[in-house]
């Protein structure tokens, strides 16, 4: 019995996905971004002295949510409407509580930034407690070119702070959950402006590259 031949050439995966109008084969299926594969930068975060701190004990991010309230405008049989001015929502930043309080530490002086309630005095201005922050996301490899997304907010505050329950119970990493309210996103190169980032934490826009270091000059 002769044993039927393979094409090895042959492929399917060309097959794959939502066919064109007029193709009779799939559009293919592009590799999509993956939950995990990410890493979060603060700037100017209580007394930091190292970057790295919040960024190694990062738990969860979300990604920056805009808002457009409408303005109806009435005719004589209709309505149309145009958007108002667009509001940024709040996001969550999840981080593990560690042992050296490095994290807590940051956060705690954040929070006295923004009000030192031992004295009971506020910042004079929004300019000494304000932070900016980075949600990068990344390929998966360990490369200096890893960055497909990034988001660059400005204008950050803490506008709520959660230290986790303490429970006899329960062996799970102690979290602090902070609530951040900012003035304003940017995503990727708009503009043509990137921001590239030195390991003094020192801001540069640069037109030539979206690249954002964490380390580099």
């Amino acid at each position: 019995m002769a044993i039927p031949q393979i094409n090895l050439l042959q492929t399917t995966v060309d097959k794959f996905g939502v066919p064109f109008i007029g193709s009779t084969s799939g559009g293919g299926i592009l590799m999509p971004k993956l939950k995990h594969r990410f890493r979060v930068i603060v700037y100017s975060f209580g007394d930091v002295t190292s970057l790295i701190n919040v960024t190694r004990q990062t738990v969860s991010v979300a990604r920056p949510t805009i808002n457009y309230n409408e303005t109806p405008l009435h005719s004589y049989n209709n309505v149309a409407y145009i958007a108002q001015k667009p509001e940024w929502q709040t996001i969550e930043l999840v981080v593990r509580d560690d042992i050296t309080n490095l994290v807590s530490s940051n956060v705690s002086s954040q929070v006295q930034k923004q009000m030192n309630h031992y004295t009971q005095s506020a910042a004079p201005s929004a300019g000494n407690y304000k932070f900016q922050m980075e949600i990068q996301t990344l390929d998966g490899t360990m490369t200096t070119s890893n960055i497909i997304e990034s988001w660059y907010l400005e204008g950050c505050y803490l506008t709520s702070v959660a230290y986790d329950t303490l429970e006899y119970s329960s062996s799970d990493p102690m979290q602090i959950t902070m609530t951040i309210r900012y003035d304003n996103a940017t995503q990727g190169n708009e503009a043509g402006l990137g921001y590239l980032i030195t390991s003094g934490g020192t801001i540069i826009n640069t037109a030539t590259s979206i690249f954002r270091a964490v380390t580099g000059t």
